[in-house]
């Protein structure tokens, strides 16, 4: 026990400090865990980390990564995207699997070996596009949104790797291939099914039921335990433990506690990730390089050159641009973490030996850096390929936007109620949260976008990327709430503007002490609207009326309170 308690202290104390660097650096964590793996792996000098279970928990780093996947496209979302992007995100990962699959096969690889060599190499990093977007500003521009866009779809649309890679690795006849992929197919569909009903009978029932008792703890639980459920469902029926995650997070993403439920996994995800990430790193052994490096070179070339083309001839079909064509191209010519996932399975079902593992990895690891540059330059790269010079686009109204709302209201009250109607009448796109679920059924009723969640969560508030909002409006019963997530904004996104409901001046002070730029006390403001009526009656001019209102306010109500 003591000397797995000493490999855990030494693994967490060199993850942190390599993560850290490599965010000073401002490169992905994801590198900086596989770093750490490399480091005490047993293929390098120094410490070695071996502890047994190890392996088991990393595992579901990659439950939960899909079942996040799972939360942000649920069902109705994949059916309003099903057009532009699904159809380009699926195109380039079949095409980019036939293609590498085909020229794998045809140097000398069995056709298994291919197919996930194919599969691999077809993904890319979500995480390395999304990071250098945002550091280079470029996260809202057309090439922007459609690459990013297109990655993450990438990851929905590799789900059925899930199930056909470990079938890979039990068949090998042709007869017995296709049997066993149409019965791994079957129980797919089944452990769907039975997922899709259960979420719609059962999961918003039970969630409906723990938040009543507005415990943050006891929903954790749950989302811990639907999660883990899913997961041992579609295991048991031979599938992987990842499929189910991914199933259980589109049940759960249609539902209004999805923002919420994201936020209580957050944390789990991240460490078990960073955890399945220094696995794949442990794998990697260095020494096995010098025979096989021409291959790996090859092997990252082949990443970058075929889902650069066939990216670009894609989007180019869809009557874009040339410019915006190839920056998308480039954009998602980087290797991706889901392709060391799909190794690490094909590793483990023994449809890859260790040498095409490492050939698959290092190949993997050599395009994310080489991409990470041609992101970084991709406007300079694209004029290269492009006769005239380039210009800006205008965006395209069938590309999803990143944000899907101006405004985040903080409780759905009275006064949320309120200014919800007021948003939706003026046609501005907002979202509501509040932790009160009948609440929250009232306002889905109402047909406005209220979720289940705590405004002062920053997991919540981390989870719905509030930094790109354009305004908050908190209008929660309780100070403390709406102080704790003035904390929380004023630290990360000062930019945005706060207003808050206060119930009087000395609450109103507190909240324009914590950062609100309005904060009105109700009991005074309904004073002055009762006044603002009598002068109105009497026939006061209304220039007048506002001057004599906006100078009480101006001075802080002193006016009205004989101060």
């Amino acid at each position: 026990m003591m000397e797995n308690l000493s490999q855990i202290l030494l693994l967490l104390a060199l993850a942190i400090a390599v993560v850290v660097t490599f965010q000073r650096l401002h490169v992905p964590t994801s590198l900086g865990y596989l770093l750490v793996g490399v480091i005490v792996g047993p293929y390098t000098l120094g410490p070695t980390v071996a502890i047994p279970e190890f392996e088991t928990l990393a595992e579901f780093g990659i439950v939960f990564l899909l079942f996040t996947i799972g939360l942000n496209f649920s069902l109705p979302q994949l059916q309003v995207l099903r057009h532009q992007v699904l159809g380009l995100g699926t195109g380039q990962v079949v095409f980019t699997t036939l293609l590498v699959g085909v020229i794998v096969w045809l140097a000398g690889l069995p056709v298994a070996v291919a197919f996930v060599f194919g599969a691999v190499f077809a993904q890319s990093s979500t995480t390395i596009i999304a990071s250098l977007l945002n550091e280079r500003g470029e996260e809202n521009t057309r090439h922007g949104r459609l690459g990013l866009a297109m990655s993450v779809f990438q990851d929905v649309t590799a789900v059925p790797f899930l199930v056909i890679i470990p079938v890979l690795g039990t068949a090998v006849a042709a007869g017995v291939l296709v049997e066993a992929l149409g019965w791994a197919l079957t129980k797919a569909v089944f452990a769907v099914a039975l997922v899709f009903f259960a979420g719609r009978w059962l999961l918003r029932p039970l969630f409906h039921l723990i938040s009543e008792r507005r415990s943050l703890e006891t929903f954790t639980l749950a989302v811990l335990l639907v999660t883990l459920l899913a997961a041992w469902t579609t295991s048991s029926l031979g599938l992987s433990l990842a499929f189910g995650g991914f199933i259980a997070g589109m049940m759960l993403g249609e539902t209004e506690f999805r923002h919420q439920v994201e936020a209580s996994i957050r944390p789990f995800r991240d460490v078990l990730l960073g955890l399945f990430f220094i696995g794949i790193g442990m794998r990697f052994d260095p020494t096995a390089i010098p025979p096989i490096w021409h291959l790996t070179l090859l092997g990252a070339l082949l990443i970058l050159l075929s889902k650069t083309l066939i990216v670009t001839s894609m989007v180019r079909k869809t009557g874009v641009d040339a410019q915006v064509a190839w920056r998308t191209g480039l954009l998602l010519s980087v290797g991706g973490e889901f392709g060391l996932a799909l190794i690490a399975i094909a590793l483990d079902s023994n449809v890859l030996d260790t040498e095409m593992g490492q050939i698959a990895i290092t190949s993997v690891l050599l395009s994310m850096v080489a991409g990470a540059v041609l992101i970084r330059f991709n406007g300079a790269i694209a004029s290269m390929f492009v006769s005239l010079p380039s210009v800006k686009t205008p965006d395209s109204p069938e590309l999803p936007e990143t944000l899907e709302y101006q405004v985040v209201i903080g409780g759905y009250g009275r006064v949320g109620h309120t200014i919800a109607v007021l948003l939706h009448s003026s046609g501005i796109p907002f979202v509501a949260f509040d932790t009160d679920p009948e609440r929250v059924v009232q306002g889905r009723k109402d047909g406005h976008p209220v979720y289940y969640g705590d405004i002062s969560d920053p997991g919540l508030l981390a989870a719905i990327h509030v930094e790109s909002a354009s305004l908050i409006v908190l209008t929660t019963d309780g100070i403390s709430s709406a102080l704790r997530a003035l904390s929380y904004l004023s630290r990360t996104c000062p930019q945005v503007p706060v207003v808050a409901r206060a119930r009087d001046l000395e609450t109103s002070a507190q909240l324009f002490k914590a950062g609100a730029v309005h904060a009105f006390p109700e009991t005074i403001e309904a004073s002055l609207r009762l006044g603002t009526t009598a002068l109105q009656i009497l026939q006061v001019p209304s220039a007048d009326i506002d001057r004599v209102i906006q100078g009480v306010r101006d001075w802080g109500y002193k006016p009205v309170l004989g101060k």
